[in-house]
Formats: structure tokens, sequence, C-alpha cells
């Protein structure tokens, strides 16, 4: 099939339409938004600026868009560059690449908990290449899969539960973290006494202390029960 032309409205030259340049705007729009719904073939096609008939070229319906977003999403999932062999390690730094790919693409958050995801692309760097680097740190097997499952769902309802609340998110958050704050301390102190209270603490909920938190006392107790921690205390 030859490739499509985006429509031209003077003398610059057309740019061809792929699959590719589509699932990128419709990234875009998701993650801009947050919410799938949102996402239209009649708005993306606006954006793109051709017809809506010229998008099923490409794909026959959104859900098709909907897996190959997740496709790309996961499947360009960065690993950590360093390969770790210690196991505490390794989980640490395989769910903050996690966390890292929820928060470049807000989208995968509502992708995953609503669809399926089987195909190779998706599979290759999201669960191959993270249950590859969980074996060469001694993990294999159910303790694997258990791992693995405890990352990715760990993961993903931080960052649903963070997504929505900007006062959590580091650097950007300062100014909204002030706000609610202020909203907490403005409540009524008789019906929200401990509210009240710990109203410049509360909007420290969704941050990234917060997730390492909970990932590190997950750590401590999992590579407790390894294998590889069994034979390490016995030499």
């Amino acid at each position: 099939m030859p490739p499509r032309r985006r429509r031209g409205t003077g003398s610059a030259p057309a740019v061809a339409l792929t699959a590719d340049r589509i699932v990128d705007a419709a990234l875009a729009i998701a993650d801009q938004e947050a919410d799938l719904d949102k996402l239209t073939v009649r708005r993306l096609a606006a954006d793109l600026d051709v017809g809506v008939m010229t998008l099923y070229g490409y794909f026959r319906n959104k859900d098709e868009i909907l897996d190959a977003m997740g496709d790309r999403i996961l499947g360009s999932m960065t690993l950590p560059e360093q390969v770790e062999t210690d196991p505490a390690a390794a989980l640490r730094s395989l769910g903050h690449a996690f966390l890292a790919m929820m928060r470049e693409h807000p989208s995968v958050v509502r992708l995953l908990s609503t669809r399926v995801t089987d195909s190779p692309g998706a599979l290759v760097n999201a669960m191959e290449g993270v249950l590859d680097r969980l074996a060469q740190a001694g993990i294999t097997g159910g303790h694997a899969v258990h791992c693995y499952g405890f990352l990715i769902t760990y993961a993903l309802g931080f960052s649903a539960y963070e997504s929505p609340r900007a006062w959590g998110r580091a650097g950007d958050g300062v100014e909204a973290r002030r706000q609610r704050s202020h909203f907490y301390a403005g409540l009524s102190r008789e019906r929200f006494p401990h509210t009240v209270g710990l109203a410049d603490d509360l909007p420290s909920l969704p941050t990234d202390e917060q997730f390492a938190d909970g990932l590190e006392a997950w750590i401590a107790g999992t590579v407790t029960r390894l294998p590889t921690a069994g034979r390490a205390a016995r030499t």
C-alpha cells in the first residue's frame, strides 16, 4: 500500500501518514488528557489533518489503535542500564523502571487496567526483559513470577493514585502542595482534627519517597524468602 499523505494547506511538503505517526498522535492525546475516553477516532483524525476513513486504512477500529499504543509503551520500556546481580538491587531498579514508564505515559495506567496485551512487541521489554533481569539476579521460577506481579501492579496502583494529584510529583508540585495543604488546613477542626493537624504532611502522600518506602519494605521481606537468601545464610 503506498504511503498516504497528509493534506497540505500551503506550499509546505506533505508529510507521509504512517501507522507509527497515528500511534504517536494517539499517545499524545491520551497522555495529555489522561483519559482514554477522550481519545476518539474523529479527534485523532482532526489532529492528523486527515479524514476519519483514512485512519481505517491503517487500523480497523479504536481497539486496534489502543492495542498498538499498549505495544508501543510496553515494548519501549527502558530497562535499567546496569544489570544487577544482587536480588534487592535488581528489584529496586526494576520497580523504579516500571514507575518511570507509567509516569512518562500516563495513559498506560488505563490501558493496563482495561486491556490484556498479548503481542510479542509489548512483551519483549516489559515482561521478557524484566524476567531476564530477575533471572540474572538469581530470582527464577515462581519467585520471579511473584516478584514481577508485585512490581508491575504496585507501580500501576501508585501511578493511578498519583496521576490526578499534581502535588505528589517532584519538581512541578510545589505550588500544588501548598494549595493542598491550605485546603486541609481550612477544614473544620471539630470534624477533621487529625486531617487539619496533619495539613502540612498529607500532601506528601503520592511522592517518590512514599513509593520508595513501600518498595523497600516489600523488598526487605521478599529477599529473605528467596532460595538464594537461604543458601547465603548457610555459607
